[in-house]
C-alpha cells in the first residue's frame, strides 16, 4: 500500500474520528481502561473539535491517504509568537503501523512551520513506542506535565521537545 500525505478536509473527518477511535483503544485501554478511553475520544476527537482544526490559523491538519482509506494524522499549530510549534496529534493506524507512515507525516509537519524555533509535544510515559519513534526523530525530553492535551485533564505525560530550522 502506497500512502501519500495531504491537508485534511472536511470530507475526511469521519474517517479521521474512526481512525482516531481505533488507534486510541488500541494504545490505551491498558493504561487507562476502556471506560476512560471512550471518554477522551468522545471529547477530544468529536466531529466538531475536528471540523474547529480545519479552520484554526498557524496550524496543519494532514492525512496520509491510499486513496481509499486514511492510515494516518497529525495536527500541529503554532503558539502565537510562531517560535513553537505543538504536536497535538500524530497516530497511525495499528493495521499500518510500522511502514513509515508516521515518519511521513511528521517530515511534513517538521516542513509546514519554517519560521519555528521548537516542536513541542506530549506522550504517555507508558507509550514506549510513540517515545522510541519521537527520539529517533531527534526529539528529547524536557519536562512532564499532569494535563496532557488541555488544561484539567489529569493525565500525565511527558513532554519532548527538537529544534527546528536553522537551529538544527
Amino acid at each position: 500500500m502506497t500512502m501519500f500525505v495531504r491537508t485534511a478536509s472536511e470530507r475526511d473527518l469521519a474517517a479521521v474520528r474512526s481512525l482516531l477511535v481505533e488507534t486510541w483503544h488500541a494504545t490505551y485501554d491498558a493504561i487507562y481502561g476502556v471506560d476512560r478511553v471512550t471518554a477522551i475520544t468522545d471529547d477530544w476527537h468529536s466531529m466538531a473539535s475536528l471540523q474547529r482544526r480545519l479552520d484554526r490559523p498557524n496550524s496543519e491538519f494532514l492525512v496520509a491517504d491510499d486513496g481509499k482509506a486514511i492510515g494516518g494524522m497529525a495536527f500541529a499549530a503554532a503558539d502565537d509568537r510562531g517560535d513553537t510549534v505543538m504536536l497535538h496529534q500524530l497516530y497511525v493506524r495499528p493495521t499500518c503501523q510500522g511502514q513509515g507512515i508516521g515518519g511521513m507525516l511528521l517530515d511534513e509537519i517538521l516542513d509546514d512551520f519554517p519560521d519555528a524555533k521548537r516542536i513541542r509535544l506530549e506522550v504517555e510515559a507508558q507509550n514506549a513506542q510513540a517515545i522510541a519513534f519521537y527520539e529517533a526523530y531527534g526529539f528529547t525530553r524536557t519536562g512532564t506535565t499532569g494535563d496532557c492535551g488541555s488544561a484539567g485533564s489529569a493525565i500525565p505525560a511527558l513532554i519532548f521537545e527538537r529544534p527546528l530550522g536553522t537551529s538544527q
